[in-house]
C-alpha cells in the first residue's frame, strides 16, 4: 500500500546502498524515515494524520454549527414569501428566478428547499401570504378610493395581489389557482360582510360586482399609456360603484361592533 504522503513527494526507495537500511524511505528532500512510519512533519511537509476512523485528528475542530430554531425558520420563510410576493407583482411569474428571490430575502438559493418543495410551491403559498398580510377593511368608502387610485396604480410591487397575477394565473399550476381560488373567495367573504343592506344575497352580488369592477379597472388602468383614459378608468368606476350602492345603513359588521 503506498505511503499517505507520497502524493506531496515523499517516495519509496531501497536504501541498503550506503545508507545502511534495507528498506527505508525517502522523501522528496532524501530525508530518510523508518520502515513502518507513514507519515512525517517537518518544515518541508504538514501531512494529516489519521486515527483508526479516518478522521484527521490534526484539523481544528469546529463546534457544530447552531441550530436554526423553529420561530427563526418562520422568520425566514415569511421574509421569502414577502420578497417573493413583491418580485411576482412587479414582474410576474416567468420573468423571477428562485435565485432571484433568495437573493432579494437575503439567503442563498440552496436554503430554498428547506421551506418549499418547489417553485410551483412557492408561487402557491405566496398567493396566500400577499393578501393574508393586508389589513382588513374598516371603512369602505376610503379602501375604494385608496384602491382606484393614481398611487396603487403606480406601484403593483406594493399593491393587491389579485390585480397583478390574476393576469398570469391560467398558465400555473393546481396548487397555485386553487390557492388563488380561496384568496377570491374570502376577498368576496370579506367584501359582502361589509356592504350595506339587509338581504345576504344582494350584498354578496354587491361585493362581486364591485370587486369584479375595481380589480378590472385597475389591470386595464396599467395596461395603457394614456393618463388621461387611465385615470378616467379608476374615477369613473367609483362613480358607477357609489351610484348602485343601497342607502347608508348599518352594515354587518358594524351591527356586531356595536352589540
Amino acid at each position: 500500500m503506498a505511503a499517505p504522503c507520497e502524493a506531496l513527494g515523499i517516495g519509496r526507495a531501497h536504501a541498503g546502498r550506503g545508507a545502511g537500511n534495507e528498506d527505508g524511505w525517502f522523501d522528496g528532500h532524501g530525508i530518510a524515515l523508518s520502515p513502518h512510519q507513514n507519515y512525517i512533519h517537518d518544515e518541508y511537509h504538514q501531512c494529516p494524520k489519521y486515527d483508526s476512523h479516518h478522521q484527521n485528528v490534526n484539523a481544528e475542530r469546529r463546534p457544530p454549527a447552531m441550530k436554526v430554531s423553529q420561530e427563526q425558520k418562520a422568520q425566514n420563510r415569511s421574509r421569502i414569501l414577502t420578497e417573493a410576493g413583491r418580485l411576482f407583482r412587479e414582474k410576474g411569474f416567468d420573468a423571477v428566478s428562485v435565485a432571484e428571490v433568495m437573493k432579494a430575502a437575503g439567503m442563498t438559493h440552496g436554503g430554498f428547499y428547506g421551506h418549499f418543495q418547489s417553485k410551483d410551491d412557492l408561487v402557491a403559498q405566496t398567493i396566500s401570504h400577499a393578501v393574508g398580510s393586508q389589513s382588513g377593511i374598516d371603512d369602505l368608502g376610503a379602501w375604494i378610493d385608496a384602491y382606484l387610485s393614481e398611487p396603487h396604480r403606480e406601484h403593483p410591487d406594493l399593491g393587491c395581489p389579485m390585480a397583478a397575477l390574476a393576469g398570469f394565473m391560467r398558465q400555473q399550476a393546481p396548487e397555485a389557482r386553487a390557492s388563488m381560488a380561496q384568496v377570491l373567495a374570502a376577498q368576496i367573504a370579506t367584501l359582502t360582510d361589509v356592504m350595506p343592506g339587509e338581504d345576504s344575497a344582494k350584498r354578496r352580488r354587491a361585493a362581486i360586482g364591485s370587486w369584479s369592477a375595481m380589480v378590472g379597472a385597475l389591470i386595464l388602468a396599467r395596461s395603457i399609456d394614456a393618463p388621461a383614459l387611465s385615470g378616467e378608468l379608476l374615477s369613473e368606476t367609483r362613480a358607477w360603484i357609489d351610484e348602485r350602492k343601497a342607502p347608508d345603513q348599518p352594515t354587518p359588521a358594524q351591527k356586531r361592533r356595536a352589540a
